[in-house]
């Protein structure tokens, strides 16, 4: 199965070359925050709604090498994916750009929504 991570290409830039992602909320939660690729279009324009140009990390999840809870979001009342520890490198096995639209919105073609 594959989840998604939002980040920056300048972030995982850094982290490819250290061989793991690691994010400020793993340091203040415990954790890093993942979506689906039905939710990562709502929580892009949730959190990050004019932040630039975003790049979503494909993320196997059988790879990872840190331990995934699926766990509510009260703000939404959906389960997202968590990672608890850093994320591996190794475990990122596609990146998605994500440019930010003229509104400071963004707009997500799933290719998944396609069968896939």
């Amino acid at each position: 199965m594959k989840i998604l991570h939002i980040t920056t290409e300048d972030a995982w830039e850094a982290a490819a070359d250290a061989g793991e992602l690691t994010t400020p909320s793993l340091e203040e939660e415990g954790f890093i925050h993942c979506s689906t690729y039905e939710q990562v279009e709502s929580t892009a324009n949730r959190i990050f709604e004019g932040s630039g140009d975003l790049l979503l990390l494909e993320v196997e999840t059988d790879a990872l090498t840190s331990e995934l809870k699926w766990e509510q979001a009260t703000d939404v009342g959906d389960d997202f994916p968590h990672i608890y520890g850093p994320l591996n490198a190794d475990a990122v096995v596609g990146t998605i750009d994500l440019p930010m639209n003229a509104d400071g919105g963004y707009a997500f073609n799933n290719p998944r929504s396609s069968g896939e």
